[in-house]
Order: structure tokens, then sequence, then C-alpha cells
């Protein structure tokens, strides 16, 4: 997939984000993250009437959204198992009547839907499913690459693994490093405009694919490569084990969300001990990269006062000898000054 931007494909930005009849703030996390880390393509949202979140953007209904210039809707929710509802059914043959493409991360594919592929050529739209995984990913070697890699990895899905490699990519490239976001899931790809769908990938390959979208680099810069889910979750800690295996990830970031007490969806399976989950994830790096170092935690700390905040952080990075900031509300740059540190020789 080509980057992102005018020329890039008939179905690129201005946005609509659509948020359907959302319920909670995880659950457009893709929209979220399009309009924090690209607010410049954003022109507003659309929610139905029992939708209980917003992104703060203007609220803009379809047929707005084509008059005022957007060219594509975005599908910026997630829900387990990536389903569309057949009321995102409805809403999507309507934006393609009125006239815009479609985007989707979701599991369930734009182009297998039947009608949804009809009303599209009988106005001449695009569809664009970003969990389609790209054709021919090999199976991984294991065999080292030229370069350097981070990987963040969490305690839990939806805990900021993106936000933070991003923050730390934009960190890097101010301050004069070569440096490259490797996205791996839905947001990632269209934050960034390419990437692999990696909880798309047939299980046997998903090394192989972590491999191919961090290649050599012989520039001394780092690709920052997006985690996805958690050792620790039941339902997606295969994706996790693979991807820490393809990325040979010479430092790892662990991700946390400090107020969750279980795992999304999972009530049964309490969050794990962060030093635990920090060393299940070095042991399993270290198949690929022996070498692997921690430089980091990075904590989202959305739910916590300020004050709160910079207490979990004081004292979760006294715990690992380690800095510890969250990436929104504080930065990396202690983050990223441990980094270039380790890794100056």
């Amino acid at each position: 997939m080509s980057a992102l931007g005018e020329d890039a494909a008939p179905w690129g930005p201005p946005y609509l984000l659509y948020l359907g009849s959302a319920t909670d703030d995880l659950s457009i996390k893709t929209a979220r993250g399009l309009a924090y880390w690209r607010p410049q393509w954003c022109l507003g949202q659309y929610r139905s009437a029992d939708c209980a979140v917003t992104l703060g953007l203007p609220d803009i209904d379809l047929a707005q959204g084509r008059a005022y210039g957007a060219r594509t809707m975005v599908i910026g929710v997630a829900n387990a198992g990536g389903v569309m509802s057949a009321e995102m059914v409805t809403d999507v043959i309507a934006a393609l009547e009125a006239g815009l493409h479609v985007v989707s991360g979701l599991h369930h594919k734009l182009s297998e839907h039947p009608d949804i592929v009809a009303a599209a050529r009988s106005r001449g739209c695009t569809l664009f499913d970003a969990r389609l995984p790209r054709p021919g990913t090999p199976v991984g070697t294991g065999k080292p690459r030229a370069g350097r890699r981070l990987l963040t990895v969490g305690t839990d899905c939806s805990v900021g693994k993106m936000y933070t490699a991003l923050a730390l990519e934009r960190s890097l490239r101010e301050r004069g490093h070569p440096a490259d976001f490797r996205a791996t899931g839905q947001t990632g790809i269209l934050v960034a405009g390419a990437g692999i769908p990696i909880d798309a990938v047939v299980a046997d390959f998903i090394s192989g694919a972590a491999e191919s979208i961090s290649p050599d680099r012989t520039d001394a810069g780092w690709d920052l490569i997006e985690g996805q889910g958690s050792l620790f979750h039941p339902s997606f800690a295969g994706v996790s084990l693979g991807l820490l295996h393809g990325s040979q990830p010479d430092a790892l970031v662990l991700c946390h969300e400090p107020t969750r007490r279980h795992m999304r969806g999972l009530v049964d399976y309490p969050i794990p001990d962060l030093m635990t989950c920090m060393e299940a994830n070095l042991a399993a790096a270290r198949l690929t990269n022996p070498a692997v170092k921690p430089v980091g935690v990075a904590l989202n700390t959305s739910h916590l006062s300020e004050h709160e905040a910079r207490g979990a952080c004081d004292r979760v990075g006294a715990l690992f000898g380690l800095p510890c900031q969250d990436p929104v509300s504080m930065g990396v740059e202690a983050i990223v000054d441990h980094l270039l540190a380790s890794f100056a020789n």
C-alpha cells in the first residue's frame, strides 16, 4: 500500500470518521487514532442518535460530508470479532450512494458483502479493507537483519502500543535521527499509509510478515514497530509472540493502563504483574535477538489525575530502573534519552 495523500489512492483524505452507535472510547480507537495523529485529514464525525462517545469533531451527516469536501468515510469503530452490524452495512451503503469512498479495518470485509460491492460499483466508489494482508508473505527465518528495531509490547490490548511507537518516531525525527513507524494494525496502517495487519496473517506467516515490514536498514536509524495484543491475553497471545520473533527487537517498551483490572473482554483473567510481563516478553524476544534490552515503560494515564499519573510513573519507573512516561500527556523524551544512551555504540 502506498503512502496516503491526495494522489495516493481514490479513497484518500479528507475523511469523515464513522462512529455509528459506539458506546465506549475503546470501541472508537481507530477514529481516535486518526483524529489525534492526522487531524488535518479529518473533517468531522458521523454518529447515530444513540452514540455515547465523541471525538469533539463537528457532527456531519453523509450529504454534508460530501458537500464539505470529504472524499472517504472511515469506519472508525472496532468490536469483538471485527464484524459489521446491520446498521453499519446500511450506513456504508448510504455513504457510497452519497459518493464517498469507504475504508474499513474490521475483520468483516467490505469487499465480501455483495450489497456493499454493488453500491460501490454503481457509484464508481472505492472500497479499501485495511485488514487484507499483502500477498506473498514469506515464512519467518529468524535471520539477523541490519539496523535497529524497537517493539512496543503490552500488558493487554488497547493500552497505547501504537501511540507510544508513533510518539517515539516523532521524538527521534525531531532530534535528527532517522526513524520509521512500522504499522501492524488497522489504525496504524491508516495513520502511516503502509503496513501489514498482523492479526489477519495466517499463523505460520506472522513472524515472516513482521520481518518484511522491517527490512535491513543501514542508515543508523530506528524502526519503531507497533505491537499487538499481549502475551498474557488468551485470545491474542499467538499474534504477540509471532510479532516478537519476527521483529527481532533490539529494544522493548512495555505499555500499560494502570486502572485496568482484567484483560479486555475477559473478566476472569487479571492484568499480569508488570515485572512478570516484561520478563516474559524479553524471554520470547531472545529467541531471535539474544541482546534485546528493555528501555522504558509507557503508561496510559488518561483515567488518572495529573498528580496520580505522575505518582504512577514514578513508582513504575523506580520498579524497573527505567524511564516511565505517558506518551500523550508527558511525551517520551526520557525514554528516547535512555534508548539512545543504551545504544550509543
